[in-house]
């Protein structure tokens, strides 16, 4: 029981039924969208790994395309939502260190640098916040 009191029509809009998958696939639209341009781009995607300095780069693009699909599809369950959630959560602590060095900038660079790490920070947040959700609410029915 929470003492907080959620105003009617919040709760009645959390209620709705299917509310929780389209939070969920807003959550993933960032990695479905990226993981299908690098399935259609795939020389590009190579490219973006040896930019990064990791090789061989097509293996890292083909990890990185099937970790973005894989994690985005698991996550979209009931069921496999926190190993989804686990793998989309690593990839972007990993990727956001490779990328996104904002310690390394200077000036202007390193505020949008900056913004950028902790936008993506907050996108592990977010994956965290929603497994833990639907554990809760598998744990109740």
């Amino acid at each position: 029981m929470s003492d907080i009191a959620v105003p009617r029509p919040v709760s009645q809009l959390l209620a709705l039924p299917g509310l929780d998958h389209l939070a969920r696939l807003a959550l993933a639209s960032p990695f479905l969208v990226s993981g299908i341009v690098k399935l259609l781009d795939f020389s590009g995607a190579t490219a973006e790994m040896a930019g990064l300095g990791l090789e061989p780069a097509s293996l890292f693009a083909g990890a990185v395309v099937a970790t973005q699909l894989g994690g985005s599809l698991l996550f979209l369950t009931r069921r496999w939502c926190w190993l989804g959630a686990g793998m989309l959560a690593v990839f972007t602590a990993i990727a956001t260190l490779l990328a996104h060095p904002f310690w390394a900038f200077e000036g202007a660079d390193r505020g949008r640098q900056t913004a950028t790490f902790f936008e993506h920070a907050a996108i592990v947040g977010g994956l965290a916040v929603a497994a833990l959700l639907v554990n809760r609410r598998a744990g109740r029915s």
